[in-house]
């Protein structure tokens, strides 16, 4: 043997033995701590040829790969959590998407098609449209057959439906009588060589029972079939597709039998299979009579050739057509006249080309390069070896006749990115997965100067757009302006054909809509006329905005589309939307009556009033009569009272709908008529003469819907009326109503209490009418716990209460249900709560006699007890106002109301203990009316105790009862006393809560205000210093309380150290602190006098920091405001300061000192000081010519001061001096001065 053989052998040997020794079976070892298992057995052991084939369980494989280094025991690597990588799968995260928070219907905007451009006619005037833009006439012709293919699908669904039925029933008849007749032998196609002599009895029978004497009657013999006896003999039935193809190869004589074994007629006539005979010789083919397009065989392919030859090429006859390009299995050939190949195909090629290129076999020269000369051998392969050149997964895959010629694969584009990079290039903001099929082409790295203009034009949209959607704020600032300034030049197509497919895209977020919607009404501004061929796609993408949940998002909707009737008129708009006003879906027809309202509003109801009257009595859809009152309905819902002097033509125009013959249009036309009424409410009721009859008829004939809006309209057309109308007309309704209130439909529930109303409210409706006809059946249908359930019924069921009270008095209403306070369910006696709390509140408890006021505390103490949860407060609101309302009637109760009150302060829910504190501070005025002082001292004692309590939100309520109880008791009968009550409060203003906050620095406020004589001064600077932080709250209402807190304590211990303490807070960095300071230390010198704070704040001027400096300039803008006529002995030593800040370099300082300027010429005009402000004037002129928002509008308000101060005449000489001068720009700024002081 070879050594080389030899040393190969031996290898081989001990690599065996190796392997055996290291069997998992050979090892023993605890299985619990390390798996026993193949560690590779989940592993891929082929490449999938497409993704098709990948793992469902890939997680799954994943986590126990990772899984496979950690030796712990299985059961805690099996428990281990495998949560999402975000926040949004553990539902932390609120989605900010569109889509998630759309119910279905919203979700129908997706299905709308954004349409191509369409002609514009004013453009283009009388020529001729090219053909490839849609005109009006096409996109009608296009919307007629879509109309006519739906009513088509549904007529054939119905008759579909009806056979089945009575399919069913025939079924039913003939088990009937089954039984009783025999079964009749039925003749089929297999009995046409069975005896002719029935042929006579035949002639009623169906075509099945025809003989085969007389070939056409049955129904696959109707082609004569050549060779049969009896040709002579013409078919009479109507032409079929199967006429016209003869068969070749059936024998002439019908009746012998044939060689081969045919049966005659076994095989009808021309079947598919009956084509090629299957024995040579026993084809006869026949002359055929007419040529037919079946009869013509496709050049391409073999012919089935009679007398057995073999089909032409290498074909399977009829099978597959070659060349064919929308075939089931299309051939090369046809690949490549479908046109490109999609991006899924072309990677899979780009891959298997790659594979097929790594994978090829080595030649011998690089494997000679690849292993050295000596100690290898090389083998011969086996005889029997064949190598197998085509890779397994080819073989696999759908054979393609003749291989794959006439394909090449592109050349690959090294530039273009298949996913999206971490970094984008050229400085673009961060791109999303989902946005990159719509900015993947800014990807490429393409050189621009070799793209064309156009590309060059959309490569730079896409590259503002995805700044706007996705940029930072300056990036988004920049990009919209030059969308904007460019919108002209970048062209209205490829503008809108970016912007629009963003919109309409599934994963779009609020944020990003809102700029995406910006920059379409910044560019309609621009774009103008030019926006015509593009309105209704814009109007696709726009109008879903309009039944938007989110009301901003609805008010951008109906701004985008009054500009866009603005630019583009009121023709094109109408053009574009007419073909939608009797669209098949309901979804459209909604959108579009409300973009059409929205149409109205801007271009003016009279302009649109023509077109609607030919809608509304359109003849040919009931859908255009129902979209044209629907466009009346959202108008006057829009306009509201601006809809008065089109009234008449409005009510005009939709009166007919009343009596028409469609459910639907009836309906709209009540809700229309009831929008109208109540836009135009009180006035209008001459305008609905017309419609009052069709109305009462409607009222007593209909029922259901129709009846609700009817119903509807009338109850806002009765208030419009004169009170002896009303009275009439109300007392005909409410028999209808009350039938209608023990309806169990929701909707009518809510219409018929809304109707009660609005008659109980009408003047005329007289007390003892409602009270002996409608409350008896109103309190036994809709005091019912059910009616508390539902949110809308309960608010509409307590306001019609209220209104029904507000006539008949407290009595009848309290007394009715103030039992039910104490009923078992707690949504109806919250209900029962919050109509006592309004019914008290409106018309107060003098009517309430004493055995009501002893129900009412009783129920109202019952349902506060026994409240478990009320966000809304209302037991709470409820019983302070029945208390307040009682006054000093219930001063018998109030031991008991105070012993609950302490009960439940001490209550372990931090609910309970807070609405306790509530009501305190609800009744306190009422205990202090009650004489019960002493009551009240005793509960703020326990109060006091209670400050240690750790739940900010109980906290903020103790401390609102102890202002209560402060405000009401005084200062010096307040137990605690004062003294040891503040130094309890100083630590909690540290306390970062804002109802906290609020509460505390309101009490210290007011203790500062009432008290300070019982606090030492200490005290209120280390109170000062606490408050210092409190000017950093969010709250408006903290910073206000805490900077009037500044000037009580000013006030108690004097202005010098409160003022060194704000003077020192101007350096800080945080403006809402400084200028919180600026207003504080302006309120001290208010307080205290200003003498006391200019010298140091004017001291602290000298101080070169900018921000002190403003700072100090602020503060004297607050002052002069502040103190008004006072700033007269002040003006003339401040001016020297406000000069110095009037020459600054810096903007703010001239901005400020201007602003100081206005409110000190405000103060003292009239009053003597001319001369002062004629100097500071002469100082604030020069800065007329600044170009900054801020300062010229602060420069403008300080000349507006002077107007006033030193009047017109002086400062329209120095508007004089400017008009005459050489350069344009200072003429153009003293012109608009000049007009300014004239005006």
């Amino acid at each position: 043997m070879d050594p080389v053989d030899a040393e190969i052998a031996k290898t081989q040997e001990e690599r065996k033995i190796m392997e055996a020794a290291l069997a998992p079976n050979s090892i023993t070892f605890d299985t619990e701590l390390y798996d026993g298992s193949n560690r590779f057995q989940d592993y891929n052991r082929e490449i999938p040829a497409n993704d098709d084939e990948e793992n469902a369980d890939a997680m799954d494989n994943e986590v126990a790969r990772k899984l496979a280094s950690y030796t712990a025991p299985r059961s805690l690597l099996n428990d281990m959590p495998r949560g999402g990588d975000d926040d949004e799968s553990l539902g932390f995260k609120k989605s900010q998407r569109i889509i998630d928070r759309e119910d279905d219907y919203r979700r129908r905007r997706l299905n709308q098609v954004i349409s191509p451009e369409r002609h514009d006619a004013f453009a283009n005037g009388d020529k001729t449209p090219k053909p490839e833009t849609r005109t009006y006439a096409d996109i009608m012709r296009e919307a007629a057959l879509k109309r006519e293919k739906e009513e088509t699908l549904k007529v054939i669904a119905r008759r579909k439906k009806e056979e089945e039925e009575n399919k069913a029933a025939g079924k039913e008849r003939e088990r009937e009588p089954a039984a009783s007749q025999p079964s009749q032998k039925r003749r089929n196609r297999w009995d046409q060589n069975q005896d002719n002599s029935d042929a006579k009895k035949a002639k009623s029978g169906s075509d099945w029972d025809m003989p085969d004497s007389t070939p056409g009657i049955g129904r696959w013999d109707a082609t004569p079939t050549p060779g049969r006896i009896g040709d002579a003999t013409p078919s009479l039935s109507r032409k079929n597709r199967w006429d016209e193809t003869p068969t070749p190869g059936r024998l002439a004589d019908s009746d012998a039998t044939p060689a081969g074994g045919a049966t005659p007629g076994a095989t009808p006539a021309g079947m598919a299979w009956d084509a090629t005979p299957k024995l040579s010789g026993l084809a006869t083919p026949t002359p055929k009579r007419q040529r037919s397009r079946w009869d013509e065989t496709p050049a391409t392919m073999g012919s089935a050739t009679p007398g057995g030859a073999t089909p032409a090429a290498a074909y399977t006859p009829g099978v597959t057509p070659v060349g064919g390009v929308e075939l089931a299995t299309p051939t090369p050939g046809a690949i490549n006249l479908r046109g490109a190949i999609t991006p899924e195909q072309y990677n899979l090629l780009r891959w298997e080309k790659d594979i097929e290129d790594r994978n090829r076999p080595l030649t011998d020269e690089e494997l000679d390069t690849m292993f050295p000369q000596e100690g290898y051998k090389i083998l011969e392969p086996p005889p029997s070896y064949v190598p197998i050149r085509t890779p397994a997964r080819k073989l696999l895959a759908t054979p393609t006749p003749l291989g794959t010629p006439l394909y090449s694969i592109p050349e690959e584009n090294r530039g273009q990115h298949f996913d999206v990079p971490k970094e984008m290039p050229g400085g673009l903001p961060f791109m999303k997965p989902e946005d990159y099929q719509y900015f993947g082409a800014l990807l490429n790295e393409e050189d621009e100067e070799e793209l064309s203009p156009d590309e060059q034009k959309e490569r730079k949209i896409m590259k503002l757009l995805l700044k706007v959607k996705n940029g930072t704020p300056p990036q988004r600032k920049t990009a919209l302006r030059q969308l904007t300034d460019k919108a002209r030049e970048l062209g209205a197509g490829p503008l809108f054909n970016r912007i629009l497919p963003l919109l309409m895209q599934p994963t779009l977020e609020d944020q990003e809509r809102h700029l995406l919607v910006k920059v379409i009404d910044r560019v309609l501004y621009k774009l103008d006329e030019l926006v015509r061929p593009y309105v209704h796609k814009i109007l696709v993408v726009i109008e879903p905005l309009l039944i938007d949940e989110d009301y901003y998002a609805r008010v951008e909707g109906r701004e985008i589309i009054s500009n866009l009737s603005k630019a583009a008129g009121l023709a094109t708009m109408i053009a574009a939307m007419r073909p939608d006003i009797d669209n098949i879906d309901e979804y459209v027809r909604n959108t579009t009556a409300r973009a059409f309202s929205v149409v109205a509003s801007a271009l003016g109801i009279p302009a649109l009033l023509p077109f609607l009257k030919a809608v509304c009595q359109s003849k040919k859809s009931w859908q255009a009569r129902h979209t044209g009152i629907k466009i009346v309905q959202q108008i006057a819902i829009l306009i509201g009272c601006a809809v008065l002097p089109h009234l008449r033509s409005l009510v005009e125009i939709i009166e007919h709908g009343l009596n028409d013959e469609n459910q639907k249009v009836r309906t709209i036309t009540a809700l229309s008529l009831a929008a109208l009424a109540e836009a135009a409410a009180p006035y209008g009721i001459e305008s609905f003469d017309s419609v009052l009859k069709p109305l009462w008829k409607g009222i007593r004939s209909h029922r259901g819907k129709v009846l609700a809006a009817f119903l509807k309209a009338i109850g806002f057309i009765i208030p419009l009326m004169d009170a002896i109308y009303a009275s009439y007309y109300t007392k005909e309704v409410m028999v209808i109503l009350i039938r209608e209130f023990q309806s169990p439909d929701e909707e009518m529930k809510k219409i018929v209490l809304k109707v009660v109303k609005q008659c109980v409210s009408t003047e005329g409706v007289e007390a003892d009418y409602i009270r002996s006809d409608i409350l008896p059946e109103f309190f036994r249908n809709f005091w019912v716990r059910r009616m508390a359930l539902d949110r809308r019924n309960y608010r509409q069921l307590v306001d019609t209460t209220v209104e029904i009270a507000n006539k008949v008095g407290v009595p009848d209403i309290v007394g009715r249900i103030v039992e039910d306070l104490k009923d078992e369910s707690e949504p109806y006696r919250r209900m029962v709560m919050e109509t006592i709390e309004k019914v008290v509140a409106n018309l107060g408890a003098s009517d309430i006699d004493p055995r009501l006021e002893e129900l009412l505390i009783d129920g109202i103490l019952y349902a506060f007890q026994e409240q478990t949860s009320d966000d809304a407060n209302v037991m709470l609101n409820g019983f302070g106002a029945v208390v307040n309302a009682l006054g000093q009637r219930v001063k018998p109760y109030l031991p008991q109301i105070c012993g609950t009150i302490k009960w439940r302060l001490n209550n372990k829910s931090a609910k309970v203990r807070q609405q306790a504190a509530d009501l305190i501070s609800r009744i306190a005025v009422v205990m202090k009316q009650c004489q019960e002082e002493q009551l009240m001292g005793h509960l703020g004692v326990v109060l006091y105790e209670y400050l240690g309590e750790e739940y900010p939100e109980v906290l903020g309520s103790i401390l609102g009862a102890l202002k209560a109880i402060v405000n009401v008791i005084g200062m010096t009968k307040m137990t605690p006393p004062i003294k040891d009550l503040l130094p309890r409060l100083t630590p909690i203003l540290k306390n970062r809560h804002e109802k906290v906050q609020e509460n505390c620095i309101d009490l210290v406020g007011r203790i500062a205000d009432r008290g300070a004589e019982f606090v030492p001064a200490r005290e209120w600077m280390r109170i000062c210093f606490e408050l210092l932080e409190m000017l950093k709250a969010h709250k408006k209402g903290i910073r206000r309380a805490t900077v009037n807190t500044f000037g009580y304590i000013a006030k108690a211990i004097g202005p010098q150290d409160v003022l060194a303490t704000l003077l020192n807070n101007l350096k800080v960095q945080e403006r809402q602190n400084r200028v919180c300071t600026t207003v504080a230390i302006a309120i001290v010198a208010e307080t205290c006098s200003p003498f006391t704070v200019l010298p140091a704040l004017m001291n602290e001027y000298r101080v070169p920091e900018l921000n002190v400096q403003n700072g100090v300039l602020k503060s004297l803008s607050f002052l002069f405001e502040y103190i008004g006529e006072m700033g007269k002995d002040y003006i003339y030593a401040v001016t020297p300061l406000l000069e110095d800040a009037l020459m600054d370099r810096d903007l703010v300082h001239r901005q400020t000192a201007a602003s100081a300027v206005k409110h000190m010429a405000l103060g003292v005009a009239g009053l003597g000081c001319e001369d002062a402000l004629v100097h500071l004037l002469n100082y604030v002129w020069p800065n007329i010519f600044e170009t900054s928002p801020h300062v010229i509008n602060a420069v403008m308000e300080a000349i507006e001061g002077m107007r006033v101060a030193l009047g017109a005449a002086v400062v329209l000489n120095y508007c004089l001096q400017g008009l005459f001068h050489p350069a344009r720009k200072a003429r153009v700024d003293h012109v608009y001065l000049s007009t300014r002081s004239i005006v």
